[in-house]
């Protein structure tokens, strides 16, 4: 259990301001978190054996892309056929 002491506490770390009325709040909040916490750790998996997997994703669709030409027209400075960008250091 998380105590106002904790939240006041956790909220000088966050460098988070908490008023006195709030306070109340964020500890039960606190603590109803915690409580799903515990509950997701009394979960336990089902083993799936290897048929049960399927794939959700979708097919790739190949589309094609805009001309070189094109993409380096709207850039700003190019080189050797690529766009050509600051330096970072």
């Amino acid at each position: 259990m998380v105590s106002d002491k904790d939240v006041e506490h956790i909220a000088q770390l966050a460098d988070i301001g908490i008023t006195k009325d709030d306070l109340r709040e964020f500890t039960v909040q606190f603590n109803a978190i915690l409580d799903y916490f515990d509950i997701l750790d009394g979960v336990t998996g089902e083993e799936q054996g290897e048929d049960s997997l399927c794939n959700v994703l979708r097919e790739d669709d190949g589309t094609p892309s805009l001309p070189q030409e094109d993409v380096l027209g709207n850039a700003g400075s190019t080189e050797d056929g690529f766009i050509r960008a600051p330096r970072v250091m």
